[in-house]
């Protein structure tokens, strides 16, 4: 329920699809008034389901990440969890697309610059195993990549660098390598230097601008699933300003 309050009606498609439920029952006394809400949520439904205006949040939020690219004097690297799935019976749960994706970018960095590794992650909704756990075994079983340190009790990305900078501050470490997708960086990036640690951006694939086809200007559920994820992070950046 606190994830449906804070993110759920905020969102598309659920806050236009409830906006256009208001609007329909309205129109039984003002008709006018209730057309306007239906028509504006049906719109702007069709805007945020276009590849053209998701790839143009995206690249927004990507101009945000900072240039840092002095990995010299990294430390350490971090490489934040994403999703899990969910496990049942005898089927353990596993990392997501995203979280595996991670992975594979925080194997290229261990590679170039040696540095001891940190996975940050905790448990969250029906998980049965924390995040951190699982990119630990898929990091030294299947990259061989040793893991120096777990921190697997943050549920946000927020806490992933609250933990992680109390988990290294023993170590002396003062600035790290972050590992996450492009569009992820700025909030994390902006976490971690908020509790304490300088973070590092590690490259990641960024986005490009659809504007050329006319099919970018089509919507589909893929297009959609992006306009959420980028305005998850756009939310959720204001939000941790506000709180932190």
């Amino acid at each position: 329920m606190r994830y449906l309050v804070g993110y759920g009606f905020l969102a598309p498609p659920a806050l236009f699809i409830v906006l256009c439920v208001v609007g329909a029952l309205a129109t039984t006394v003002w008709r006018q008034v209730g057309t306007a809400i239906v028509l504006a949520s049906v719109f702007c439904l069709f805007v945020a389901a276009t590849p053209a205006f998701s790839s143009y949040l995206i690249r927004q939020l990507e101009l945000e990440i900072p240039d840092d690219t002095g990995s010299g004097s990294a430390e350490a690297i971090v490489v934040l969890g994403a999703d899990v799935q969910s496990g049942h019976g005898i089927v353990a749960d596993r990392l997501g697309l995203l979280s595996l994706e991670r992975l594979v970018f925080a194997a290229n960095a261990y590679r170039q610059l040696h540095l001891p590794v940190v996975v940050s992650g905790g448990r969250v909704a029906d998980w049965h195993t924390s995040v951190a756990t699982l990119m630990k075994t898929a990091l030294e079983d299947t990259f061989s990549v040793p893991v120096a340190w777990v921190e697997d009790r943050s549920r946000t990305t927020y806490e992933n660098a609250l933990y992680t900078a109390e988990l290294l501050q023993t170590q002396h470490i003062k600035a790290v390598i972050l590992v996450t997708q492009a569009q992820h960086l700025p909030r994390a990036v902006w976490s971690f230097e908020r509790v304490g640690l300088r973070a590092i951006p590690w490259p990641a694939p960024r986005s490009v601008t659809k504007l050329d086809r006319l099919s970018d200007f089509l919507p589909n559920i893929t297009a959609l699933h992006q306009t959420s994820y980028a305005l998850h992070e756009i939310l959720g950046a204001w939000y941790y300003r506000l709180r932190y």
